[in-house]
């Protein structure tokens, strides 16, 4: 009994990350679960906007490995956002970051021409915001638009 015990536990073993949650992993064009990866771009000269909130599904905070060289000068951070535009004239316009210790605000806002006809349908997309300055090892809380997400930078793991 004590080796079926002991071989049970020899295969649990702490689980790999899921590649979404690796720091670095980006996958352009579109994914298995229908997301297309997109980047900001330029409004068009003219036309007139109404900006927004962006709407989103769910955010993945992604620091990068902490090692004992970046650990006092920190680590970069990336954001996976998953969200789905309302309509098929509906874009991302612009992020905005702010910081004060570990509280950063995120601003994500939509825009939609003003008067257009757009047609009512679900366009689901994904988004990475790669947050300004480094972060060493500690807690903190992202705000996107005014919605909190905690999020650990780990300490490195002694060998």
């Amino acid at each position: 009994m004590l080796t079926a015990f002991v071989s049970a536990c020899a295969v649990l073993k702490p689980a790999a990350p899921e590649v979404e949650d690796s720091f670095g992993h980006r996958v352009e064009g579109q994914t298995e679960d229908g997301r297309t990866t997109i980047a900001i771009t330029p409004a068009r000269d003219g036309v007139e906007y109404r900006l927004f909130d962006a709407s989103y599904d769910n955010v993945t905070i992604r620091p990068a490995e902490v090692t004992a060289a970046n650990r006092a000068s920190g680590v970069a951070v990336e954001v996976l956002v998953k969200g789905s535009f309302p309509d098929s004239c509906s874009e991302l316009h612009e992020v905005d970051q702010q910081r004060a210790g570990n509280l950063i605000l995120v601003t994500l806002t939509m825009r939609r021409p003003q008067g257009g006809v757009c047609a009512s349908v679900l366009r689901p997309y994904r988004y990475y915001v790669d947050l300004d300055g480094n972060y060493i090892p500690g807690s903190y809380s992202m705000k996107l638009n005014d919605v909190s997400h905690p999020f650990v930078v780990n300490t490195p793991v002694a060998n």
